[in-house]
């Protein structure tokens, strides 16, 4: 792998700090990129493997759209597309709200529990493959994560 300078063929930066966001938004699109090459095997997009996460750990309960929304990793996904596609391929179900018929509630079915278990497998084996952090590395970077999206929010 390249270092930050490298990859975007920029030799120096305005700061330190403007350096490290730079390699984490590189970073986290190169992880996108190699994770979205599992899923495409699969035939699903990172953005469903997202949805489909979200309903699983659900554990059988019901889940509206908005829900959904405001747990996804890309705010700007369009839940509801996601979702249609998803029940297109019977990964999920949606079925009305008995309470309010103007709220849809969404199910993973039985097929999107195997497409995950399946999914799992491969995730967890490009995680150890590529395990370039030690465990104590990858605590750090996940406090130093946690502090800049604090820092952001």
């Amino acid at each position: 792998m390249k270092t930050i300078e490298e990859e975007i063929k920029q030799e120096t930066f305005v700061s330190y700090q403007q350096k490290a966001v730079l390699s984490v938004l590189v970073t986290a699109n190169w992880i996108r990129l190699i994770q979205g090459r599992l899923f495409k095997k699969q035939g699903i997009s990172p953005e469903q493997y997202n949805v489909l996460r979200i309903l699983r750990g659900q554990r059988g309960a019901a889940i509206g759209v908005n829900g959904i929304q405001e747990r996804m990793l890309d705010k700007n996904s369009n839940a509801s597309r996601l979702i249609d596609k998803l029940v297109e391929k019977k990964l999920v179900d949606r079925k009305g709200c008995p309470n309010d018929r103007r709220q849809v509630e969404v199910f993973i079915t039985e097929a999107g529990k195997e497409l995950l278990a399946t999914l799992d497998v491969q995730v967890n084996n490009w995680e150890k493959e590529s395990a370039l952090l030690s465990q104590e590395e990858a605590e750090q970077l996940n406090q130093l994560l946690n502090k800049l999206r604090i820092t952001f929010n």
